[in-house]
């Protein structure tokens, strides 16, 4: 599955149940997680000793994949937020319905690729290290580039800018087609240029 090497597959369940033991979720969060999730099973383990070709990271010492069942195409991502936040590793989860499947990394926030085929969906290792190839997998799943001076952090935050910067901008721009007075129009067109300046 995903093109990984076969020295990476473990197939190993991660009970609910075990979760819900283990992590001090209210029951809300219980239920919503029960609600769109059937089931959790590791897959894949990529580090050093299942990879000899790939060395520990400075940040990154094992990249783990899980495939997440759901009970619904239509989830709700806040059950995957969950997850990644009380396991305090790095994982890529395959969200999978029936024979569809996207992929998901959490690094800040969450990244998720578009619905494909379960056939059509693969994961690439690249790079020396495994930092390196953490930061090829979540900029591939979330689809952008890392800067070479940049690391993987820095740049989803300049990228969270530069989205906010473009919202910003697209709401001056209808707030300027909407108003009748010139002297409030000129102000708009002042605070607009100044905001495509930081682009």
């Amino acid at each position: 599955m995903l093109g990984l090497p076969p020295t990476t597959e473990v197939k190993r369940p991660l009970p609910k149940a075990q979760l819900f033991k283990r992590f001090d979720w209210t029951p809300s969060q219980r239920e919503r997680f029960d609600a769109e999730v059937s089931r959790l099973d590791f897959v894949n383990w990529i580090s050093p000793r299942t990879v000899p070709a790939i060395a520990v990271g400075h940040e990154v010492n094992e990249i783990f994949v899980v495939e997440v069942s759901l009970k619904s195409r239509d989830f709700d991502t806040k059950a995957i937020v969950l997850l990644a936040k009380y396991i305090p590793q790095r994982i890529i989860y395959v969200l999978r319905y029936e024979e569809e499947a996207m992929l998901a990394a959490y690094h800040g926030k969450l990244f998720i690729t578009p619905w494909q085929s379960l056939d059509a969906i693969s994961l690439t290792l690249a790079g020396l290290n495994l930092d390196a190839v953490w930061e090829n997998m979540v900029s591939s799943i979330g689809d952008f580039s890392v800067d070479q001076d940049k690391s993987l952090t820095e740049q989803i935050k300049i990228d969270e800018e530069r989205d906010k910067l473009l919202r910003q901008i697209e709401a001056l721009e209808r707030q300027m087609k909407a108003t009748k007075q010139p002297r409030r129009k000129r102000e708009l067109f002042v605070e607009l240029q100044k905001l495509k300046v930081l682009l």
